[in-house]
């Protein structure tokens, strides 16, 4: 009896085991939710099909992302939800305006995200060490880079000494940007003048007020002027006034200049944090990670056509010219 038991077992040892973590038997599915357009959120999920191979993932062999779009109508996310959790997915990636959505709406998968704003201020979590709940993910929002930007500004226009900064005050953490901002102003000398801006109504009254008083404007990269950001450029450069941001695309659609995070590289982040939660971590555990990776992008043919002259020190330390 005892030889019988001994042989079944050793025959049990000598089956492969699944390791903890394995791909199961079905392909993982992951839920991507945006408000926006599929067009528009081709940048970040590229970047986040990139991280998931780097972790090891198939597509449709290992794992399924399930996509779903509001096409800038963000009273649909809430359906896009109902519609992911009934397939079922194992965890859900969203990013931008999506996120209060999907967070509020979403309690029983995990939430992985990349928030414009800060989390902790949104009150969707208790803190970056321990965010707590069901979601985590990843910020972009680096308070210390706006003051950065500013002396960028100033070694490009030694004596400037008005700027302007478009902002929404209503998206979390925007009152730590414009602090960190006055502050580095006060530093250089250089006057702010502030226009909250929550809609397009705003927007274009400030555009009308701040054309006769600034000599460069900075815009916080926020849902507002994320989407407005081709209107308020092309009218700030039709008046030889230079527009400097945070994300690199601002600097594409013609900012004269944009330092701050790599947004490809926090998508591909992203990965990491949904690879995790598949292989059986909590998202209440996981810390919330700010940028690690800052990109300085100059548009050469927006110095141009505002008469600016770029120092060469400067551009040597670019990591992108768009010429």
């Amino acid at each position: 009896m005892r030889r019988r038991s001994f042989l079944a077992a050793l025959s049990l040892a000598t089956l492969p085991q699944i390791a903890v973590g394995q791909t199961p038997a079905r392909p993982f599915r992951v839920g991507w939710v945006v408000a926006g357009s599929h067009a528009a959120a081709a940048a970040f999920l590229e970047p986040l099909r990139t991280g998931f191979a780097e972790h090891g993932y198939v597509e449709n062999r290992d794992l399924v992302i399930e996509e779903r779009y509001g096409n800038d109508a963000p009273d649909s996310v809430p359906g896009l939800i109902r519609e992911l959790l009934a397939i079922p997915v194992d965890v859900v990636v969203t990013q931008g305006p999506s996120t209060w959505a999907v967070v509020k709406n979403v309690a029983t998968v995990p939430v992985v995200y990349v928030f414009s704003a800060d989390p902790v201020e949104a009150g969707f979590a208790q803190s970056f060490a321990k965010p707590g709940a069901n979601a985590t993910g990843l910020t972009l929002m680096s308070v210390e880079m706006n003051g950065k930007r500013l002396e960028l500004l100033r070694e490009m226009r030694p004596g400037l000494r008005r700027a302007a900064i478009i902002a929404n005050p209503d998206h979390r953490g925007e009152h730590l940007e414009r602090k960190d901002s006055e502050v580095t102003a006060g530093r250089l000398g250089i006057g702010i003048q502030y226009f909250p801006v929550r809609n397009v109504a705003e927007l274009e009254a400030s555009l009308e007020s701040l054309a006769k008083e600034t000599e460069a404007l900075v815009l916080f990269p926020d849902p507002v002027t994320v989407r407005n950001r081709q209107r308020i450029i092309d009218f700030a450069t039709a008046l030889r006034i230079p527009v400097i941001s945070g994300w690199a695309n601002f600097a594409e659609s013609g900012a004269l200049f944009t330092y701050g995070p790599r947004l490809s590289e926090s998508y591909r982040r992203a990965a990491y944090y949904a690879d995790r939660i598949l292989k059986g971590a909590k998202p209440a555990e996981l810390p919330i990670e700010r940028p690690t990776i800052f990109e300085l992008v100059v548009n050469l043919k927006t110095a141009d056509r505002l008469g600016w002259a770029v120092p060469p020190a400067l551009l040597a330390r670019a990591d992108r010219v768009i010429e």
